[in-house]
């Protein structure tokens, strides 16, 4: 970043504190943050201080979120921490974070985001027509169960949980015959070889937010934001404005499946946003385009829109 004579020296990196939920996949995106930020300053790649934090929804194993309390479950104990001043950057999968966060923090910004794809991982089959009758398919995302549910009626699914490893795991040692998960996070592990399909956008739209890295920071902090502004990336930001607007006025709270996705294309963007029924029978949808300052507000009139026109079944 480009320092004048006026400008109040940027924080030494020693000063910073990154805050993560401890799985495999959060360590990994917090030490891409750190590299980014390492490389965009010139700081040593060690000089960024790790804080890992264990959160409630890491510890329940045995129930859906939504019946346990919803997203926030992954990110409170990581927003006392921030609020307490222990930490100055949370780094969170923005497709965890609550559609509202906690009085004094703000999403600063996100990193150029991956691929938003979901992938098939299967035993014997490489799509999703392709499983076996009566198949065993395990997902803890109603998104997921939704797609699956009205793709194929007949297969069954069970909740699966834990972090990356242990789901693949569970369908190696034929405990299931397959699961759906982020591309973005088996890339991010170095674990796409253990992809049997990407499913198409068509086939299946993926989470609000899937594939972005959300920065975390308290309000008014400018240090922090200052720090941060080389390596935001703009289009996922207004991407991510779009889809979290959209989520807010469906209630993204855990307890019904949806999905949004949205683009940018130079000063345009377009978002396409579903709703379906946990059992996959009802479904709506429909799609956006507008300037890129009206993401947020198109987004919103988006899900609006749709909450209108929702079938029954869908709000129960």
């Amino acid at each position: 970043m480009t320092q004048t004579a006026d400008s109040p020296p940027l924080r030494p990196a020693g000063s910073f504190v990154i805050g993560t939920r401890g799985s495999p996949l959060a360590l990994a995106q917090a030490h891409e943050f750190a590299g980014r930020m390492s490389e965009a300053h010139g700081w040593a790649s060690d000089e960024l201080a790790v804080d890992v934090i264990r959160t409630t929804g890491d510890s329940i194993q045995d129930r859906p979120l939504s019946e346990a309390g919803g997203k926030g479950l992954f990110t409170k104990e990581i927003d006392a921490a921030q609020l307490e001043g222990r930490i100055d950057f949370a780094i969170h999968s923005a497709k965890d974070l609550p559609t509202a966060l906690p009085a004094g923090l703000v999403i600063a910004g996100y990193m150029p985001r991956e691929d938003v794809r979901d992938a098939l991982i299967a035993r014997d089959a490489t799509s999703i027509a392709g499983l076996r009758r009566g198949a065993i398919v395990g997902s803890a995302s109603l998104r997921r169960q939704a797609i699956l549910r009205r793709a194929r009626p007949d297969i069954e699914i069970v909740l699966l949980r834990g972090n990356v490893g242990t789901r693949l795991d569970k369908v190696a040692r034929g405990e299931i015959d397959a699961t759906l998960l982020a591309f973005a996070g088996l890339k991010r592990l170095g674990l796409a070889d253990r992809i049997s399909a990407l499913l198409p956008l068509d086939e299946c739209l993926p989470a609000v937010g899937q594939g972005a890295i959300a920065i975390v920071i308290r309000e008014g902090d400018e240090g922090s934001s200052e720090a941060l502004a080389p390596i935001l990336c703009r289009d996922t930001g207004i991407a991510l404005a779009a889809e979290r607007a959209f989520l807010t006025e469906l209630d993204g709270s855990c307890r019904t499946p949806i999905a949004g996705h949205a683009t940018v294309s130079g000063e345009r963007f377009h978002l396409r946003g579903l709703l379906l029924s946990p059992d996959g029978t009802a479904i709506a949808e429909d799609a956006c385009s507008g300037p890129v300052a009206d993401a947020a507000a198109l987004g919103a009139e988006l899900g609006r829109s749709l909450r209108v026109r929702a079938p029954r079944g869908i709000y129960t």
